[in-house]
């Protein structure tokens, strides 16, 4: 098999979807790999790299995917992307499935497309977990962000001159990002609170030595909210919600958002009334910004700052400003879930088996995602 590693097209994407490491293991199993000319250059890869590790260079991008049975991509492919690549191709890539507009144009060219985002948080798939992998890498990276636009230090210090009083952060949502937030924070010296809907979580923050902001649930929402993913929930607890999440906010210096609901906007947390009454030179990190934001006032991609010195950060994929780990650790996801299709005698795409089937969103001419996923 010929597997093809694009550059990505879209801007302001550094990571690539293989490395020397994962390209070496592929190479050993008897298959051809070619890597467009620069695709790891912002990834910290050399071509020089990739040949040593086995791989062909290619000079554009059309030599690279027109090669391809089996391309490897970290952003959805674009129409242009698609219409290079070989009728029939596997893609394996983040797929945006829920907000795609490129589905039928990938069955109309049989490609076999896998949805990384859609593999299902169990515990056979957590090598191969894409999102844990970057969202991990995107919450270190968002409390390094607040640092650079905060005015202050984050721990406490006590020097001749005085005592520093230490950061108060909260960090909204406490899935992979929202922990991994809450462990960078406390080792930058920070006092850290954390909310989320998903009781569950309580134990996991104060295990890493954070306050847990809770608020008060009926036995009704509580059983909503016991899965991995938060759910939308009642406007009752929306409005209970909002006191509380209002309260800690005016309290604190740094607020990290990072709830997403799959397929659906992102939840809004914070009003703008909120961010209007927090301090002067408080910072927020709207890490749902590129799917609405969990802010009301967070623009899009965007660094802004409100009349009364709040900084909103709208920035968009914090897991390509750390790309060569980014990279590194998407390229072995990507390698272990190949594992489960390819040997040294081919490519079989398994339907039996549970990750195979849910991850696959065209196949065979046909747009399987919303049938076989829901």
């Amino acid at each position: 098999m010929q597997i093809a590693i694009p550059a990505e097209s879209l801007a302001g994407e550094a990571r690539v979807a293989a490395t020397p490491e994962t390209v070496k293991k592929l190479v050993a199993l008897g298959h051809s790999v070619v890597v467009e000319r620069g695709a790891g250059l912002k990834s910290a890869i050399l071509d020089d790299a990739f040949v040593a590790a086995g791989a062909t260079v290619a000079e554009s991008r059309r030599a690279a995917l027109s090669q391809g049975d089996i391309v490897l991509k970290v952003r959805p492919a674009t129409e242009d992307e698609l219409a290079e690549m070989k009728p029939g191709a596997a893609l394996i890539s983040l797929m945006n499935p829920f907000a795609n507009p490129t589905l039928p144009a990938m069955a109309e060219k049989k490609l076999s497309a896998f949805a990384m985002e859609l593999l299902p948080r169990t515990t056979r798939a957590q090598s191969m977990d894409v999102l844990s992998s970057q969202n991990n890498i995107a919450g270190y990276r968002a409390v390094l962000l607040a640092c650079q636009y905060y005015p202050h230090f984050m721990p406490m210090l006590m020097t001749a001159a005085g005592t520093v009083k230490p950061a108060r952060v909260l960090i909204l949502g406490v899935g992979v990002a929202g922990l991994q937030a809450i462990a960078t924070a406390k080792r930058l010296g920070a006092v850290v609170e954390a909310f989320d809907v998903r009781p569950a979580t309580k134990e996991q923050v104060e295990s890493m030595g954070a306050k847990f902001v809770e608020v008060p649930m009926t036995d009704e929402e509580k059983a909503a909210n016991d899965g991995v993913y938060a759910k939308e929930m009642s406007d009752d607890y929306k409005r209970r919600q909002a006191e509380l999440v209002d309260k800690h906010a005016r309290q604190a210096d740094i607020v990290i958002t990072t709830a997403l609901i799959p397929g659906r906007p992102a939840p809004r947390l914070l009003s703008a009334d909120t961010v209007r009454g927090m301090k002067p030179g408080s910072v927020i990190i709207d890490m749902a910004a590129e799917s609405g934001g969990n802010c009301e006032l967070t623009v899009s991609g965007e660094v802004t700052r409100t009349d009364q010195g709040v900084t909103l950060v709208g920035t968009h994929n914090l897991p390509s400003l750390l790309a060569a780990d980014a990279s590194s650790l998407y390229a072995r996801n990507l390698l272990t879930f190949l594992g489960l299709m390819l040997t040294k005698e081919g490519f079989t795409i398994a339907l039996e088996d549970d990750l195979v089937a849910a991850t696959l969103i065209t196949h065979n001419g046909e747009v399987r995602f919303g049938k076989a996923q829901g």
